[in-house]
C-alpha cells in the first residue's frame, strides 16, 4: 500500500513538473510561416520583430485586430478592409507566429500590444480594438490602460486561469500557471463602449464565463450580441457576424 502510494506521489509531482514546463505549449499554437495574404509591415521591439498585416489609409480612424489562438491574422484582414473602408487595419502577428519572431508570453504579448497601440495612435487618433478569443485577452487590458475608442471582444473569457482550473481540476493550476490573462481584473477599468460578441454554442467557453466578464465592467460599458447557431471557430461565418462589429463604432 505505501509504495502504491508512493508511486502515485511521484507520479503525480510529475505531472506537475510537465505542466509546469510545457504549459506555453498548451496555451499558444503558432501558425507557419505562409505565402503572404495581405500587405505587412515590421514593428521592432526590444527583443523581436512582429509582422504587422496591414491596409493603410489616411485619416484619424483605425483599428488594430489581436486573433485567436492558430490564427493566421492576414487571413482575416480582406473582410476588415472590405467592412471598414474608412479605417487603417493593423493585425499583430504574435510573436513565434506567422513571420513574427520571438516566444509568446502574456507580459511580452502585452507589451507587443501596448507599443503597436502607440504607434497606431500617434497617426490615427481613434482607434478601435478588437480582440478574438485569445486576442480578447490583450485587447481588454490593453484598453483599460490606454484611450482605445471602441472595443469589441469575440468569444471572450473571465479568464484563462479559470478555464484551466475547469479543465485539470486535479492539478495545483494557480501555483502553476504563468499566463493567467485573467481580464475580469482588468474590466473595471475599462471606459471605451464595449461589445462582446458569444457563440450560441460555443465549446469552448461556457455561458458563465461571459457573463462574469460582463458583470465586471462598469455600469453602461459593455453589450452583448449572442450570435445563434454558431460555436467558438464558426462565428466568423456568421452573417451578422461583421454587421456586429460594424455597429460598435
Amino acid at each position: 500500500m505505501f509504495i502504491t502510494l508512493s508511486v502515485l506521489f511521484f507520479l503525480y509531482v510529475g505531472l506537475c513538473l510537465v505542466f509546469l514546463s510545457a504549459q506555453r505549449s498548451f496555451l499558444y499554437f503558432p501558425t507557419p510561416i505562409r505565402p503572404a495574404h495581405a500587405a505587412a509591415i515590421s514593428l521592432v521591439v526590444p527583443d523581436a520583430t512582429l509582422r504587422i498585416s496591414t491596409r493603410p489609409h489616411d485619416g484619424t480612424q483605425a483599428l488594430i485586430y489581436f486573433g485567436g489562438n492558430a490564427e493566421d491574422v492576414s487571413y482575416s484582414l480582406p473582410a476588415f478592409a472590405s467592412a471598414f473602408p474608412d479605417r487603417a487595419i493593423y493585425m499583430l502577428h504574435y510573436r513565434g507566429y506567422s513571420g513574427s519572431s520571438g516566444r509568446p508570453s502574456e507580459a511580452a504579448l502585452h507589451r507587443d500590444a501596448k507599443t503597436l497601440f502607440a504607434m497606431v495612435h500617434s497617426k490615427h487618433p481613434d482607434t478601435m480594438v478588437v480582440g478574438r478569443s485569445l486576442g480578447s485577452g490583450i485587447a481588454i487590458r490593453l484598453a483599460a490602460a490606454e484611450p482605445v475608442s471602441q472595443l469589441v471582444l469575440i468569444t471572450p473569457f473571465d479568464s484563462i486561469l479559470t478555464l484551466a482550473q475547469r479543465a485539470a481540476p486535479f492539478l495545483p493550476i494557480s501555483l502553476l500557471m504563468r499566463d493567467t490573462y485573467q481580464s475580469w481584473r482588468s474590466a473595471p477599468l475599462v471606459t471605451a463602449p464595449t461589445l462582446i460578441i458569444a457563440a450560441s454554442h460555443d465549446e469552448l467557453i461556457p455561458a458563465e464565463s461571459v457573463q462574469k466578464l460582463m458583470r465586471a465592467f462598469p455600469p453602461g460599458v459593455v453589450s452583448l450580441r449572442v450570435l445563434p447557431d454558431t460555436d467558438h471557430n464558426s462565428v466568423s461565418d456568421s452573417p451578422d457576424f461583421m454587421e456586429a462589429i460594424k455597429a460598435a463604432q
